[in-house]
């Protein structure tokens, strides 16, 4: 392709399908999201090749093309040992373009979609701490007259409030950019998406201590019938400082 005819997407994928070594093509980003796509969005596109094989294709890679990202990977760099943890989010609602392995690559990501048990509910001990920790340190900086730092204490608590949410049910968070996007076709199973989005934007703006409060005492119910009382325990006295107060009984 010349300066003057950049590779496409189209293109490339003809290239890729023609190219035996090539076993899979994965789409992931905004145009494997419907209605997320904007003038801006390129193809982030997955080449998988087979491992011990060679292709040409390796020189397309770092986005050489019109709206093209590229990653080539061998197989078994794909299946698990190549790929950091936070690209399971985009590899979960990711679209498959080519699958020579008889659904091998579907299989994949439908794994990628999905959190191991044992993993699930270590992560989520771990992302409860972190969301009590956040919690406590913004409802005292509130108390002590410290508004800049308990607003950011707050917004630190809505990351990890989403991350324990998520892997309470073995689903890898999502990116910012597709959280809506994702809950309104995926909704967390016993939330309003919108009173939780209400609530999620709303603390992370205003730090509202008494909304903040009222989530923690949904959140510790849910944390406790899910075998994570431990975790919350250990917070001490702490735990009174994080509940809701009398006052508290507002709707904002």
């Amino acid at each position: 392709m010349t300066a003057q005819q950049p590779l496409t997407y189209d293109a490339f994928v003809e290239l890729a399908v023609a190219d035996s070594a090539v076993v899979g093509l994965v789409l992931k980003g905004s145009r494997a999201h419907d209605g997320m796509t904007t003038a801006h969005s390129d193809h982030d596109l997955y080449v998988i090749v087979a491992d011990g094989a060679r292709t040409g294709l390796t020189r397309f890679a770092g986005g050489r093309g019109a709206g093209l990202d590229l990653v080539v990977v061998t197989l078994s760099e794909f299946c698990g040992a190549g790929m950091p943890d936070w690209e399971r989010y985009a590899l979960a609602r990711a679209r498959v373009v080519l699958d020579r392995l008889d659904g091998g690559i579907a299989r994949v990501l439908a794994d990628r979609a999905r959190l191991d048990a044992d993993e699930a509910f270590r992560d989520c001990g771990a992302w409860l701490d972190a969301y009590a920790n956040s919690s406590y340190r913004s409802v005292k900086n509130h108390r002590d007259g410290l508004a800049l730092a308990a607003r950011l204490d707050a917004g630190d608590s809505m990351r990890f409030l989403l991350e324990f949410l998520f892997a309470l049910h073995r689903r890898p968070r999502p990116y910012n950019k597709y959280l809506e996007w994702e809950l309104a076709r995926y909704p967390l199973p016993g939330w309003d998406t919108g009173v939780l989005l209400h609530a999620v934007g709303r603390i992370s703006a205003a730090g509202d201590v008494s909304l903040q409060r009222r989530m923690f005492a949904r959140v510790e119910q849910v944390a406790r019938d899910a075998g994570h009382g431990e975790v919350l325990d250990a917070w001490g006295d702490g735990l009174d400082l994080m509940r809701p107060h009398a006052a508290d009984s507002g709707t904002s």
